[in-house]
């Protein structure tokens, strides 16, 4: 692993720059990363003097600006040159990283990803994977959850086929089951787009297992939701904020009045329920189809985010999965 330095955007995100550090210095400390903290480069050493961590594992790369949510990320991204975002895609384009992590403006880390580190030869549009909790206690893969809201067939297959590299080699699951996102299962609903894209997947050789509804996703009955960006998205705000509103409904109930005594004992099981539901145990969502990995933390990621982040941008390194996404192409 110590020929594998992950770059961390230290100012990108809600909680930036205590949390992004510490996951940093925890990752150093629990996984034996090597990673290159950029941002600005007082505020970091600073904050760095809190903890305690092999020195030689973590270096600082200045960056003097920072790309807000509120900017443009096109014209961001074209005039910030020296912002921590910009910086550190180019250390991975220039082969200084391998990987790069930021909890950052969503718009800037896509389109930054997209046109300095590029895409891989033969993908045509770069697509951002989610991961989804489902009541297996495991996770679905949804892709493509925001990145490109207007897609043709031959995307979503590639979509399809880099994800399933992706959850095989880095989630761990063989042979992964694949589901188009449609509003019913049978072959000829949907749109056109769905109705191209079944039959090309038809033609493949992933284990694709046909139309999924939405309804059936928090089931786990696919392993990978294939869809275009503007339908993953809408999936993915409702999701949470639908399990949101869930947790607070249940913990107002239970808290009131006459269940205020039982519920103390409920405290353990609700623990759990949160925590498969924490998207801090994923770390963050992947790029897929760029030449080296990005990887888009959440905006309010703390510590175990930007660790767990970290983790999946090593594991991604390791198995070699840009070259497997090119074989497969």
């Amino acid at each position: 692993m110590d020929n594998i330095k992950i770059a961390v955007d230290a100012m990108g995100g809600d909680n930036a720059p205590s949390e992004i550090i510490k996951g940093a210095v925890d990752a150093v400390n629990e996984l034996g990363s090597n990673i290159i903290l950029v941002g600005i480069e007082d505020v970091i050493n600073k904050e760095l003097d809190k903890y305690s961590f092999d020195k030689s594992k973590i270096t600082v790369k200045n960056a003097s600006e920072v790309i807000t949510t509120e900017e443009v990320p096109t014209m961001a991204i074209r005039h910030k040159k020296d912002s921590s975002i910009v910086v550190g895609l180019n250390l991975v384009k220039n082969g200084e990283a391998s990987a790069f992590v930021s909890a950052g403006s969503t718009g800037a880390v896509l389109t930054g990803g997209t046109f300095i580190i590029g895409r891989i030869k033969g993908i045509e549009r770069p697509a951002l994977g989610t991961c989804l909790p489902t009541a297996n206690g495991k996770f679905a893969f949804l892709i493509d959850s925001g990145a490109n809201v207007d897609c043709k067939s031959n995307y979503l297959v590639q979509f399809a086929k880099m994800s399933s590299l992706y959850v095989e080699h880095v989630m761990g699951i063989k042979n992964p089951k694949v589901g188009l996102l449609n509003i019913g299962v049978e072959k000829e609903k949907g749109n056109s787009l769905t109705k191209e894209t079944y039959s090309l997947l038809e033609e493949t050789n992933l284990n694709f297992i046909g139309n999924i509804e939405p309804r059936d996703v928090p089931f786990g009955n696919a392993d990978i939701i294939v869809c275009d960006g503007f339908a993953g998205n809408t999936v993915l705000k409702f999701a949470e904020g639908l399990s949101q509103a869930i947790m607070g409904i249940i913990k107002d109930e239970i808290t009131d009045g006459f269940y205020k005594i039982p519920a103390a004992f409920l405290i353990k099981p609700f623990k759990n329920i949160k925590k498969r539901f924490d998207s801090e145990e994923v770390g963050g969502a992947p790029f897929l189809g760029l030449k080296s990995l990005v990887v888009k933390a959440h905006g309010s990621s703390k510590a175990k985010g930007i660790k767990n982040a970290i983790k999946q941008c090593e594991i991604f390194v390791e198995n070699d999965i840009v070259l497997k996404i090119e074989e497969q192409l």
